[in-house]
């Protein structure tokens, strides 16, 4: 048996109960759970588990081959008990508005510049990500700016579907990073599609809209190498 991944079917999952499948030190893996792992550049997520009066805090989140492992503040529930999860809900959708934000600014410069992405990462409303530009100068950081909150005001659903490897390796575009980073053993791989926009192979967890960003604003951008240059972005706080 392993963990039934909630959050890579439905992001807006606050709260779950799930079975204690194994433990190992402090952490538990469940049958399910709703806790993101991190990955992709998007950190694990943060929450509790509880249990008969009892509160475990979440501070660690991980995943291997066969589990989604909590790791817990104090003496772990024990193996076969229920338990109820709750996410930091305020901190997971600062994080999917984030995300999404970042999947927006790849799919404009990927669409209108045609550069690929280098390197990236986030935190809650804040993010960088390297692309492969020669040149980027105020002028241009402000065009990119105006065109990804236009993407933002044109309301654009995001959807996530899955596709078998040997159809997904045969669509170049689903990976935007000049290296691929998808595990040479994934037989099946998770696509995020904003309509109109973008799609990519992906692996965290989005908002259902792109209106739910509200605004992005480029906050700094630096040279980071001859053809990597560095755009951070800022998502208002709602």
């Amino acid at each position: 048996m392993e963990t039934q991944v909630i959050y890579h079917t439905d992001a807006y999952v606050k709260e779950f109960d799930a079975t204690v499948l194994a433990v190992e030190g402090n952490a538990v893996a469940l049958d399910a759970t709703a806790f993101f792992p991190g990955g992709g550049g998007q950190p694990h997520d943060l929450g509790t588990l509880s249990q008969d009066g009892q509160t475990w805090q979440v501070t660690k989140v991980s995943k291997d081959e066969r589990y989604v492992w909590h790791q817990v503040e104090g003496e772990p529930p024990a193996i076969g008990s229920r338990v109820h999860g709750v996410l930091d809900w305020e901190r997971r959708y600062a994080l999917m508005r984030t995300h999404t934000a970042m999947h927006i600014l790849c799919g404009v410069v990927w669409r209108d510049y045609g550069a690929k992405v280098t390197g990236g990462n986030m935190e809650p409303l804040r993010g960088r990500m390297d692309f492969e530009f020669e040149n980027l100068r105020a002028e241009l950081v402000q065009e990119i700016e105006q065109r990804i909150n236009a993407e933002i005001a044109e309301a654009r659903a995001t959807r996530v579907y899955f596709l078998p490897r040997a159809e997904a390796d045969q669509n170049p575009d689903l990976i935007r990073t000049k290296v691929s980073l998808l595990p040479a053993d994934m037989t099946t791989v998770r696509v995020l599609e904003i309509e109109g926009l973008d799609i990519q192979a992906d692996g965290g967890t989005h908002v259902a809209n792109t209106h739910e960003v509200e605004r992005i604003r480029v906050v700094n951008y630096k040279s980071k190498g001859k053809i990597n240059k560095r755009l951070e972005i800022a998502v208002e706080a709602r």
